[in-house]
């Protein structure tokens, strides 16, 4: 499963890397693709997808326990009732084409709109696939089978790169206008096609798992007003987390061409060494904290998110530091390929390195919100997101107001960072109030430690960019050894002060990170 989720990630971040060269980084055309292959995702997450793992999976589980044929005719008929469901609300979705595009990007010209309305109705049927792909892995995952829903978002990822491929070796066009109708078909059908392969694989490992695909005309009996309860709070949760970003989009868009494509691709760099990183923090530590919440042993629980929270700022810090100093050079080494636009390059680099500010508070705010979900309290973290998200929408529409139009993008990360700060201090402070402590002091300690290391290690690769860039400029090979070197300086000393002051928590880290890997290799020894 980590080999697995490690590797989706990297495959998906190729496949950004490929559109974005094929489409042309900057370009009129790739905002209205990136437009229109959010909208799915969103539309999803809001019926389905934040229900999923916090309301459908334990009432699966409970299913198979309880009834005489071990939940499966309670699987056939959630299948059926989802089937039903998403099928309208795709239908919905796509009626609403027209407006869905004018609420994410009002800054669109008159022919992106077109477009990307277009591009929207091939693909909005994703919703009905993400959805059967989703249950139908939740139904394997009760199972016992965990490979097919780990990998088959890679299979997606590599029909989309083959199509992006394809698009560039063809010579396919970056203008709107002059868009042959065979093109703007392997794109939208293309695309589609991945989600459709990603939903195929699942199914079929489903039913070769001995489950029996059955439609359920009538899906009644499955508990759907205890679903509504259970996921109410959730769904707070992810309506909030989609207005801000909705309107994250709608600010970029303003930006001119290239600006949604700029917001996404940061969003994406932004999220992958939290997806890396600290969800392997939290696989390690989450399962000890559900069982000390289930023990009411609050005194443990407040131990564990500690160290959690001290592991991950001693990891992502550095990382944030390295994106906010190395924000352009990452930018020009990631997506500065094919028809990408050096001036698009330029704004990405910008957002990439305000993002950096982000990271660190981000990463604290989903942490202490496992907190609340170990205690079964799902209404105070909603609670806090529907703030997070009002600070942060208002930061977005400032930042739209009083930078200037073609940099209102670069505001938008900068908007998360004071969210998710303010997000972060609520949750510590209610927190404490629920279980007494948070472990203030150690705390503090390790983040005054972390950013005098942070601010030393800054310092020097500050100077190396500094003192390259002259010599090597833009060039993606200057921009290679630009990061090699300031990486390596500054990666070295930031151990170096790591250590000079006992972070212990550094040591702690590569333990954690190394100690499955080291048991595994002594295992087939």
């Amino acid at each position: 499963m980590a080999v697995a989720t490690l590797v989706s990630r990297i495959v998906g971040f190729v496949r950004l890397v490929v559109l974005a060269s094929a489409l042309g980084m900057g370009s009129r055309l790739l905002d209205s693709y990136n437009v229109a292959n959010t909208l799915p995702n969103a539309v999803y997450e809001l019926v389905l997808g934040g229900a999923m793992a916090s309301v459908v999976v334990p009432l699966l589980v409970r299913a198979t326990l309880t009834e005489p044929d071990a939940g499966v005719s309670y699987a056939q008929r959630l299948l059926s009732l989802g089937g039903y469901g998403l099928g309208a609300v795709t239908l919905i979705a796509m009626i609403s084409a027209p407006w869905l595009v004018a609420v994410y990007a009002p800054g669109f010209s008159g022919e992106q709109h077109d477009l990307a309305v277009l591009l929207c109705r091939f693909f909005l049927p994703q919703i009905l696939f993400y959805g059967f792909s989703a249950t139908a892995g939740a139904v394997l995952n009760t199972r016992g089978r965990f490979a097919a829903p780990m990998w088959a978002p890679v299979v997606n990822s590599l029909i989309v790169i083959a199509v992006g491929l394809t698009y560039l070796a063809i010579g396919g066009t970056t203008s709107i206008t002059s868009m042959p109708t065979g093109q703007l078909l392997l794109l939208a059908v293309g695309t589609t096609a991945g989600v459709f392969a990603q939903m195929t694989l699942v199914v079929w490992a489903l039913a070769r798992s001995g489950f029996t695909l059955r439609p359920r005309l009538n899906p009644r009996g499955i508990g759907i007003r205890r679903i509504g309860q259970l996921g109410g709070w959730v769904l707070v949760s992810v309506v909030a987390a989609q207005i801000l970003l909705a309107v994250a989009t709608r600010v970029a868009s303003i930006s001119g061409p290239g600006g949604v494509s700029a917001f996404q691709n940061a969003l994406a760099v932004f999220q992958m060494p939290f997806g890396v990183i600290v969800m392997s923090v939290m696989t390690a530590m989450l399962p000890r904290l559900s069982r000390h919440a289930a023990g009411r042993q609050h005194g443990h629980i407040v131990e564990d998110l500690s160290q959690a929270v001290r592991l991950a700022v001693v990891a992502l810090a550095p990382i944030a530091v390295a994106m906010t100093v190395l924000g352009p050079q990452i930018a020009t080494l990631l997506f500065a390929y094919g028809r990408s636009s050096p001036s698009a390059i330029a704004l990405l680099g910008a957002v990439v390195a305000a993002f950096g500010v982000a990271l660190v508070p981000f990463t604290g705010f989903m942490i202490l919100q496992r907190g609340f979900y170990a205690l079964q309290d799902t209404k105070t973290p909603a609670l806090i997101t529907v703030g997070v998200t009002a600070v942060g929408v208002v930061g977005c529409f400032a930042a739209s107001r009083l930078l200037p139009r073609a940099n209102a993008v670069v505001g938008v990360p900068l908007a998360y960072a004071v969210a998710y700060t303010v997000g972060l201090g609520a949750a510590a402070l209610l927190l404490r109030r629920r279980l007494g402590r948070i472990d203030g002091r150690r705390l503090l300690r390790t983040h005054a430690r972390v950013a005098v290391a942070v601010g030393l290690s800054s310092s020097c690769a500050g100077l190396t960019v500094h003192a390259l860039t002259p010599l090597l400029g833009s060039s993606n090979t200057g921009a290679l050894i630009t990061v090699t070197m300031a990486g390596v300086t500054g990666g070295a000393v930031y151990v170096a002060a790591a250590r000079l002051m006992h972070l212990t928590e550094l040591r702690q880290l590569v333990t954690t990170a190394l100690g499955p890997l080291s048991k595994s290799v002594i295992a087939t020894r």
